[in-house]
């Protein structure tokens, strides 16, 4: 799912303000004491500065290009493994056609063929694959009657077994009240919980909360985060900051040196190959 609002927001609070009256304020800390917020605010700022072991790609075990990840790989429903153009390339080159590059099933030849795949790894209690019919709900494709509400119990299964993606789309729903009644809290708690282990896209969209919140500061600590991860649009977002005086140089410089690093650990001679050569893949 695509994130609910671009790469800053409208808010213009104030840096520097002290962690320990700010914790109270920042967002999703709403019922929680002074020190209970404090305490949250240290582990959601600490924990998932590495990204899930979800992002790599099953084969060459390298993380997948982050913005649009459909445009860099592909879930197999099969397997639901997602692996990389680079890594589908190299099996063509193998001569393995029509067949999935990781697990080897032959490719499911139409919608109802896919949906039926995806409805076997449901199953058998396949977080990922549980994740992956929530949004087929979301947003009908595969032949199915767009149902919400039966999404919402998808993904929220789903995060229950551990999908941090799950968490993102129930974040993403609940946030902008897109197709559910809007609750921002809830999904600022569903964000919080992908954030933590390693979701970008979770991490950014939490400081461009934390931006509507006023909370300058908070917003720019996750950003610093997630660019770090090879998040685009965090970097950006940093940068526009930087230069409304509400970010330091040294910071900017920090995030802007480790996306490069994210980004250079992206790329391989197989992904470059694929990317010039414009590998064509069947829809998930």
């Amino acid at each position: 799912m695509e994130p609910p609002v671009g790469p800053d927001g409208p808010g213009n609070g104030p840096a520097g303000v002290p962690h320990a009256e700010a914790a109270v304020a920042v967002a999703g800390a709403d019922e929680r004491s002074a020190a209970e917020a404090a305490r949250y605010v240290q582990r959601l700022l600490n924990e998932g500065h590495e990204r899930a072991e979800g992002d790599r790609c099953p084969i060459c075990y390298l993380f997948i290009g982050f913005i649009g990840t459909e445009q860099h790989s592909k879930i197999n429903a099969c397997c639901m493994k997602r692996v990389c153009d680079g890594c589908v390339l190299a099996a063509r080159q193998r001569g393995i056609y029509g067949s999935c590059p990781f697990c080897r099933t032959p490719l499911p030849a139409d919608d109802a063929s896919t949906l039926a795949m995806i409805q076997k790894r449901v199953g058998k209690g396949d977080a990922a694959a549980i994740n992956h019919l929530g949004e087929k709900y979301y947003f009908s494709s595969l032949g199915l009657t767009k149902d919400v509400p039966r999404a919402i119990e998808l993904w929220t299964e789903a995060a229950e077994l551990g999908s941090v993606d799950a968490q993102y789309n129930l974040g993403l729903a609940y946030y902008t009240g897109q197709g559910v009644r809007e609750d921002e809290p809830r999904g600022i708690r569903h964000w919080q919980q992908a954030a933590m282990t390693g979701h970008v896209q979770s991490r950014h969209n939490l400081g461009v909360a934390e931006i509507h919140e006023g909370n300058c500061e908070f917003a720019v600590q996750h950003w610093m985060i997630s660019a770090k991860m090879g998040c685009e649009d965090s970097l950006n977002s940093i940068k526009n900051r930087f230069m409304k005086g509400h970010a330091t140089k040294a910071q900017y410089a920090e995030a802007l040196r480790g996306y490069g690093d994210a980004v250079q650990e992206m790329k391989s001679p197989q992904r470059e190959e694929a990317k010039r050569l414009g590998v064509q893949r069947q829809d998930d």
